[in-house]
């Protein structure tokens, strides 16, 4: 499996669970939309996968760095749109009107808009974090105890510095899915690592067992499947395959604009 193919599996997988979440409400198809979430659990760990990807591969890190934060700007508002339209019942037209003149109003709508960020923020961080662990070995590449040391200190530093950064920011996965693209960069070439990195980091910051044992909701811990995605990984064969670089970045905000349209028709 090339890397196009590999990330085809991705979006089709990731665009079952927000067909999910968006058009399936759980209180009336519980099931189904239990099955569109667990699904779509495969999509993020092989997007990291993919980021560690392009570091290793990109002729320029910091025009990659540029596209992901260009996209994440730029699907800002179809995520807002698809995933909280209905629960704060937005109307665009009106929060226009309204955003300058009225402070409260403008309150809700900042809201909404900080309430929680798409995942290409989350893999912007996890890509810019991966590329500051190079220049950082690059500058303390020496064998000695010291420069060991150093180059470890500066690297946890900055890992809890990006994982800051998401919390504040309410990414999309947030510290998970930072320590996951760590996980891959750092056991890259140890297929075994990256499942069991992967499993400790769902089970520890994604699941609520706790909640499980208590409502026996498996919503709570549909998170524990991420690990599976090791699978396609696996079958990857670090080719490239057709090039379509932009055709995955703009499939995000475009899949998501389309859902919300849909759901709105339905509303009608």
């Amino acid at each position: 499996m090339d890397s196009f193919k590999l990330k085809v599996f991705a979006i089709t997988v990731m665009l079952i669970d927000h067909v999910g979440v968006v058009l399936v409400y759980p209180t009336n198809h519980y099931w189904l939309y239990l099955a569109c979430r667990a699904i779509g659990r495969l999509a993020f760990p092989i997007f990291a996968f993919l980021i560690v990807e392009g570091l290793r591969h990109s002729r320029d890190v910091k025009k990659y760095l540029k596209r992901l934060l260009a996209f994440a700007l730029i699907s800002e508002i179809p995520f807002d749109l698809a995933f909280y339209k209905f629960d704060f019942n937005i109307n665009a037209i009106s929060d226009l009107k309204r955003l300058f003149r009225d402070p409260v109003h403008a309150n809700d709508v900042f809201h909404r808009i900080f309430l929680h960020q798409n995942v290409f923020f989350t893999l912007f961080l996890g890509l810019l974090l991966i590329y500051l662990f190079e220049l950082v070995e690059r500058k303390y590449s020496k064998n000695d105890f010291m420069s060991l040391v150093i180059n470890n200190l500066i690297d946890g530093l900055l890992t809890v510095a990006i994982c800051a950064i998401a919390i504040f920011l309410r990414t999309d996965y947030d510290i998970a899915g930072i320590l996951i693209i760590v996980a891959f960069y750092l056991f890259h070439d140890s297929k075994a690592l990256m499942t069991i990195s992967v499993l400790m980091i769902s089970a520890t910051l994604l699941c609520n067992f706790t909640q499980f044992k208590q409502f026996g909701n498996w919503l709570s811990i549909v998170s524990i499947l991420e690990p599976l995605a090791i699978i396609p990984i696996a079958l990857y064969n670090g080719k490239k395959g057709k090039s379509m670089r932009y055709l995955f970045y703009a499939f995000y905000p475009v899949h998501l604009l389309c859902l919300f349209l849909v759901a709105s028709i339905l509303m009608l």
